[in-house]
Protein backbone atom coordinates (compact mmCIF):
# COMPACT_ATOMS: atom_id res chain seq x y z
CA UNK A 1 0.00 0.00 0.00
CA UNK A 2 1.64 3.52 -0.88
CA UNK A 3 1.55 6.28 1.13
CA UNK A 4 -1.05 7.75 -0.52
CA UNK A 5 -3.29 4.61 -0.16
CA UNK A 6 -2.71 4.86 3.76
CA UNK A 7 -3.90 8.72 4.30
CA UNK A 8 -6.59 7.57 2.43
CA UNK A 9 -7.66 4.47 4.09
CA UNK A 10 -6.89 6.29 7.78
CA UNK A 11 -9.00 9.54 6.37
CA UNK A 12 -11.84 7.35 5.45
CA UNK A 13 -11.60 5.32 8.96
CA UNK A 14 -11.95 8.46 10.55
CA UNK A 15 -14.26 9.83 8.14
CA UNK A 16 -16.36 6.99 9.20
CA UNK A 17 -15.66 6.88 12.80
CA UNK A 18 -16.83 10.51 12.97
CA UNK A 19 -20.27 9.55 11.31
CA UNK A 20 -20.94 7.02 13.63
CA UNK A 21 -20.21 8.56 16.33
CA UNK A 22 -22.71 11.54 15.33
CA UNK A 23 -25.16 9.19 14.19
CA UNK A 24 -25.33 7.48 17.56
CA UNK A 25 -25.76 10.97 19.35
CA UNK A 26 -28.55 12.15 17.39
CA UNK A 27 -29.73 8.37 17.84
CA UNK A 28 -29.88 8.97 21.82
CA UNK A 29 -31.35 12.44 21.90
CA UNK A 30 -34.06 11.36 19.65
CA UNK A 31 -32.75 13.38 16.49
CA UNK A 32 -33.62 11.59 13.45
CA UNK A 33 -30.65 11.63 11.16
CA UNK A 34 -31.02 12.53 7.43
CA UNK A 35 -29.44 12.16 4.31
CA UNK A 36 -29.84 15.60 3.23
CA UNK A 37 -26.86 16.43 6.09
CA UNK A 38 -24.26 16.35 3.04
CA UNK A 39 -22.18 19.17 1.25
CA UNK A 40 -24.57 21.86 -0.34
CA UNK A 41 -24.54 21.48 -4.30
CA UNK A 42 -22.69 24.25 -6.61
CA UNK A 43 -24.26 27.44 -6.34
CA UNK A 44 -25.69 28.79 -10.02
CA UNK A 45 -27.78 31.40 -9.14
CA UNK A 46 -30.47 28.99 -7.59
CA UNK A 47 -31.42 25.93 -5.85
CA UNK A 48 -34.02 23.52 -6.13
CA UNK A 49 -35.12 20.64 -4.16
CA UNK A 50 -38.20 19.84 -6.15
CA UNK A 51 -38.45 16.20 -8.25
CA UNK A 52 -41.33 14.63 -10.14
CA UNK A 53 -43.26 12.16 -8.22
CA UNK A 54 -43.01 13.90 -4.51
CA UNK A 55 -46.24 16.09 -5.29
CA UNK A 56 -49.17 14.86 -3.65
CA UNK A 57 -52.68 16.64 -3.34
CA UNK A 58 -54.45 16.99 0.10
CA UNK A 59 -56.87 14.36 0.76
CA UNK A 60 -59.09 16.64 2.70
CA UNK A 61 -59.43 20.34 2.64
CA UNK A 62 -58.58 19.98 6.08
CA UNK A 63 -54.78 18.26 5.81
CA UNK A 64 -52.56 20.76 3.73
CA UNK A 65 -50.42 20.41 6.92
CA UNK A 66 -49.99 17.01 6.53
CA UNK A 67 -50.11 17.00 2.93
CA UNK A 68 -47.11 19.58 3.28
CA UNK A 69 -45.31 16.73 5.63
CA UNK A 70 -46.06 14.15 3.24
CA UNK A 71 -44.17 16.31 0.34
CA UNK A 72 -40.97 17.44 1.91
CA UNK A 73 -40.38 13.42 3.43
CA UNK A 74 -41.14 12.44 -0.22
CA UNK A 75 -38.24 15.32 -1.11
CA UNK A 76 -35.90 14.19 1.82
CA UNK A 77 -35.92 10.56 2.12
CA UNK A 78 -36.63 10.28 -1.89
CA UNK A 79 -39.84 8.38 -1.89
CA UNK A 80 -43.20 8.43 -3.88
CA UNK A 81 -45.63 8.31 -1.01
CA UNK A 82 -49.13 9.57 -1.54
CA UNK A 83 -51.32 7.71 0.84
CA UNK A 84 -54.42 9.13 2.58
CA UNK A 85 -53.43 6.71 5.29
CA UNK A 86 -50.06 8.82 5.66
CA UNK A 87 -51.31 11.71 5.76
CA UNK A 88 -54.67 11.25 8.35
CA UNK A 89 -51.59 10.08 10.51
CA UNK A 90 -49.57 12.82 10.25
CA UNK A 91 -52.68 15.20 10.63
CA UNK A 92 -54.26 13.34 13.71
CA UNK A 93 -50.54 13.75 15.37
CA UNK A 94 -50.07 16.87 15.37
CA UNK A 95 -53.48 18.37 16.14
CA UNK A 96 -52.52 17.19 19.78
CA UNK A 97 -49.66 18.96 19.27
CA UNK A 98 -51.14 22.35 18.73
CA UNK A 99 -50.51 25.05 21.01
CA UNK A 100 -54.69 26.49 20.94
CA UNK A 101 -57.95 24.39 21.22
CA UNK A 102 -58.64 24.57 17.66
CA UNK A 103 -62.06 23.39 15.68
CA UNK A 104 -61.29 19.89 14.02
CA UNK A 105 -62.22 22.43 10.64
CA UNK A 106 -59.19 25.01 11.73
CA UNK A 107 -57.06 21.76 11.49
CA UNK A 108 -53.01 22.47 12.74
CA UNK A 109 -51.91 25.13 14.04
CA UNK A 110 -48.05 26.38 13.48
CA UNK A 111 -47.05 24.72 16.72
CA UNK A 112 -48.34 21.12 15.66
CA UNK A 113 -47.29 21.71 12.06
CA UNK A 114 -43.30 22.45 13.62
CA UNK A 115 -43.93 19.24 15.89
CA UNK A 116 -44.49 17.30 13.01
CA UNK A 117 -42.18 18.36 10.74
CA UNK A 118 -39.70 17.89 13.62
CA UNK A 119 -41.08 14.74 14.36
CA UNK A 120 -41.45 13.24 10.98
CA UNK A 121 -39.04 14.71 9.04
CA UNK A 122 -35.87 16.60 10.61
CA UNK A 123 -35.32 17.51 14.08
CA UNK A 124 -33.74 20.95 12.97
CA UNK A 125 -36.83 22.44 12.24
CA UNK A 126 -38.14 25.53 14.04
CA UNK A 127 -41.23 27.90 13.89
CA UNK A 128 -39.82 31.50 13.00
CA UNK A 129 -42.25 34.35 12.93
CA UNK A 130 -40.34 37.46 11.38
CA UNK A 131 -41.27 40.65 11.96
CA UNK A 132 -41.19 41.51 8.10
CA UNK A 133 -41.81 39.77 5.14
CA UNK A 134 -38.50 40.38 3.77
CA UNK A 135 -36.67 39.21 7.18
CA UNK A 136 -39.32 36.02 6.73
CA UNK A 137 -37.70 35.45 3.19
CA UNK A 138 -33.39 36.38 3.95
CA UNK A 139 -34.01 33.64 6.44
CA UNK A 140 -36.07 30.82 4.70
CA UNK A 141 -33.36 31.20 2.12
CA UNK A 142 -30.22 31.03 4.06
CA UNK A 143 -31.57 27.77 5.80
CA UNK A 144 -32.98 25.83 2.91
CA UNK A 145 -29.50 26.48 1.39
CA UNK A 146 -27.11 25.69 4.49
CA UNK A 147 -29.25 22.38 5.13
CA UNK A 148 -30.73 21.08 1.50
CA UNK A 149 -33.86 21.05 3.49
CA UNK A 150 -37.33 22.56 2.01
CA UNK A 151 -39.45 25.57 4.22
CA UNK A 152 -42.78 25.56 4.95
CA UNK A 153 -44.63 29.00 4.26
CA UNK A 154 -48.25 30.03 6.03
CA UNK A 155 -49.79 31.51 3.52
CA UNK A 156 -53.35 33.39 3.29
CA UNK A 157 -53.30 35.22 6.69
CA UNK A 158 -52.07 31.17 8.04
CA UNK A 159 -55.73 29.96 6.28
CA UNK A 160 -52.86 27.47 4.62
CA UNK A 161 -49.70 26.18 3.82
CA UNK A 162 -47.38 26.24 1.57
CA UNK A 163 -43.84 24.46 0.82
CA UNK A 164 -40.72 26.29 -0.25
CA UNK A 165 -38.79 23.95 -2.00
CA UNK A 166 -36.73 26.50 -4.07
CA UNK A 167 -35.12 30.27 -4.54
CA UNK A 168 -32.67 32.31 -6.70
CA UNK A 169 -30.94 34.68 -5.56
CA UNK A 170 -28.44 37.48 -6.59
CA UNK A 171 -25.09 36.41 -4.64
CA UNK A 172 -25.00 32.43 -2.64
CA UNK A 173 -26.11 33.37 0.47
CA UNK A 174 -23.45 30.66 2.12
CA UNK A 175 -20.45 32.66 1.39
CA UNK A 176 -22.54 36.41 1.65
CA UNK A 177 -25.06 37.89 3.56
CA UNK A 178 -25.20 40.72 0.75
CA UNK A 179 -27.62 39.25 -1.49
CA UNK A 180 -30.98 39.64 -2.78
CA UNK A 181 -33.39 37.08 -2.76
CA UNK A 182 -35.02 37.41 -6.46
CA UNK A 183 -37.78 34.23 -6.92
CA UNK A 184 -39.22 31.14 -5.15
CA UNK A 185 -40.46 27.71 -5.97
CA UNK A 186 -43.24 26.84 -4.15
CA UNK A 187 -45.51 23.39 -3.85
CA UNK A 188 -49.36 24.22 -2.66
CA UNK A 189 -50.79 20.51 -1.78
CA UNK A 190 -54.50 22.23 -3.08
CA UNK A 191 -53.32 21.53 -6.98
CA UNK A 192 -55.49 19.00 -8.11
CA UNK A 193 -58.64 19.99 -5.72
CA UNK A 194 -58.31 23.37 -6.20
CA UNK A 195 -56.95 25.90 -8.53
CA UNK A 196 -58.71 29.13 -8.28
CA UNK A 197 -57.16 32.91 -7.39
CA UNK A 198 -53.91 31.24 -7.09
CA UNK A 199 -54.67 28.13 -4.33
CA UNK A 200 -53.10 26.64 -5.50
CA UNK A 201 -50.63 26.92 -8.40
CA UNK A 202 -48.89 23.81 -9.98
CA UNK A 203 -46.17 21.94 -8.20
CA UNK A 204 -42.76 24.12 -8.42
CA UNK A 205 -44.58 27.30 -9.70
CA UNK A 206 -41.77 30.07 -9.57
CA UNK A 207 -43.17 33.29 -8.19
CA UNK A 208 -41.15 36.91 -8.14
CA UNK A 209 -40.45 37.29 -4.47
CA UNK A 210 -42.97 40.39 -5.66
CA UNK A 211 -45.38 38.53 -6.58
CA UNK A 212 -44.96 35.84 -3.48
CA UNK A 213 -45.89 38.95 -0.94
CA UNK A 214 -49.87 38.83 -2.30
CA UNK A 215 -49.33 34.86 -0.73
CA UNK A 216 -47.69 35.02 2.16
CA UNK A 217 -48.93 37.64 4.29
CA UNK A 218 -48.76 38.17 8.20
CA UNK A 219 -50.72 35.97 10.20
CA UNK A 220 -54.34 36.73 11.64
CA UNK A 221 -56.46 34.20 12.55
CA UNK A 222 -59.41 36.28 13.05
CA UNK A 223 -61.74 33.94 15.47
CA UNK A 224 -58.67 33.92 18.79
CA UNK A 225 -55.72 35.90 19.08
CA UNK A 226 -52.93 34.02 18.43
CA UNK A 227 -48.97 34.47 19.46
CA UNK A 228 -48.38 34.68 15.74
CA UNK A 229 -50.81 37.73 14.87
CA UNK A 230 -49.07 40.04 12.17
CA UNK A 231 -45.75 38.04 12.10
CA UNK A 232 -44.61 36.50 8.67
CA UNK A 233 -44.93 32.59 10.00
CA UNK A 234 -42.91 30.00 8.64
CA UNK A 235 -41.09 26.98 9.68
CA UNK A 236 -37.33 26.85 9.10
CA UNK A 237 -34.70 23.76 9.20
CA UNK A 238 -32.27 26.31 11.22
CA UNK A 239 -28.57 25.96 10.42
CA UNK A 240 -26.04 26.73 13.19
CA UNK A 241 -25.14 30.34 13.20
CA UNK A 242 -26.20 33.18 12.36
CA UNK A 243 -29.06 33.69 9.64
CA UNK A 244 -27.62 36.00 6.67
CA UNK A 245 -26.59 38.86 9.84
CA UNK A 246 -30.30 38.81 11.06
CA UNK A 247 -32.06 36.51 13.83
CA UNK A 248 -34.71 34.31 12.60
CA UNK A 249 -37.04 34.68 15.68
CA UNK A 250 -38.48 30.96 16.80
CA UNK A 251 -41.31 31.05 18.61
CA UNK A 252 -41.03 26.94 19.85
CA UNK A 253 -42.29 24.19 18.12
CA UNK A 254 -46.26 25.13 17.08
CA UNK A 255 -49.66 27.04 12.54
CA UNK A 256 -53.28 26.01 11.75
CA UNK A 257 -55.23 25.85 8.75
CA UNK A 258 -58.43 27.05 7.80
CA UNK A 259 -60.94 26.41 4.58
CA UNK A 260 -60.15 28.73 1.76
Amino acid sequence: MTVARRLMSRRRRISMALALVIGLSMLASGGAVRATETAAPAWDGSIDLYRDGVFTTQKTWQWCTAAGVQIIRNIVDRDDDHSRRAQERYFDWMRQRNRYDLPASAGVDPAGWTAGLRHFVDDRYRLVASRSFHAAIRSAAINLRRTNLPVALTVAHGGHGWIMTGFSATADPLMTTDFDVETVRIVGPLYGRQSRNGYDMPPDTELSVQRLRRFFTAWDYAPKAMIWDGRFVSIQPIAPGPVGGMAASPVGPRAHHLPL
